[in-house]
């Protein structure tokens, strides 16, 4: 398998990002870490193995990318404005940097989003933003709004990066049609840990429901956990329906 490593100082996020390319071609699936994960947590959690077959035939390129949480969301150190502010310059680094990265190095712009817990929520709502630069998502057992980060706060930037809040009053056509015209998939267990993203996973579903979107918002049984075991079952099912 080809594996290879990139980094660049990136103005976004004034700093060094590195992220890793596996495969040689295929359609392209862009990697969100779980919390405050890294770029090498995917392979070394096995979710490259998982869907080795996909990249050894040139079906699918994988890149992985860092996360930022620990800078965001997840940064009890500073305010919940500040968490929102850092979060726009990592979504300003992925859409302007990296998605530029991923077209040149692939040849294509038929961008997958996927991730993992935190990841989950990365890559949707990553989608929900950007449905011109993604057409597809793959989000597992994510959380769709950010009360367990922010508690009640809600400026503009919390506002529009939880899904929950924006998408009910989003009528917009531009992203509706989008929407519609992509594949868009959302899953969640109902074992250990799972709970609120059964309940955000719902809620999800039933905007999408009212707003025409389809949608596949998929609940697994009582002994599906919030975690890689799991995770590395589901991501190759889902994708063995989009590619």
């Amino acid at each position: 398998m080809n594996k290879e490593f990139h980094q660049w100082y990136s103005p976004a996020m004034s700093k060094e990002m590195p992220l890793h390319v596996y495969g040689h071609a295929g359609r392209p699936l862009l990697v969100f870490p779980a919390m405050c994960g890294n770029f090498t947590e995917f392979e070394g959690f096995g979710m490259i193995d998982a869907i080795h077959e996909y990249i050894d035939s040139g079906r699918l390129m994988v890149f992985t990318i860092d996360s930022a949480d620990s800078e965001s969301w997840c940064n009890q150190g500073v305010g919940p404005w500040d968490r929102a502010r850092r979060h726009n310059d990592y979504d300003a680094y992925v859409i302007q940097e990296v998605v530029p990265f991923i077209n040149s190095r692939s040849g294509r712009g038929d961008i997958i989003a996927t991730g993992c817990s935190m990841g989950g929520y990365q890559s949707m709502n990553f989608f929900l933003r950007h449905p011109d630069a993604v057409n597809a998502v793959i989000a597992l057992s994510g959380l769709y709004h950010l009360t367990e980060f922010v508690g009640d706060y809600m400026d503009e930037n919390v506002y529009f990066n939880s899904p929950l809040d924006y998408l009910p009053n989003c009528n917009d056509p531009w992203y509706i049609d989008r929407y519609r015209q992509s594949a868009i998939i959302a899953c969640t267990g109902r074992g250990a840990w799972e709970d609120a993203m059964i309940a955000d996973t719902g809620a999800l579903k039933a905007i999408f429901d009212a707003k025409g979107i389809p949608a596949w918002c998929d609940f697994w049984g009582e002994d599906v956990n919030h975690d890689w075991p799991w995770w590395r079952v589901q991501l190759p099912y889902f994708l063995s329906h989009i590619l």
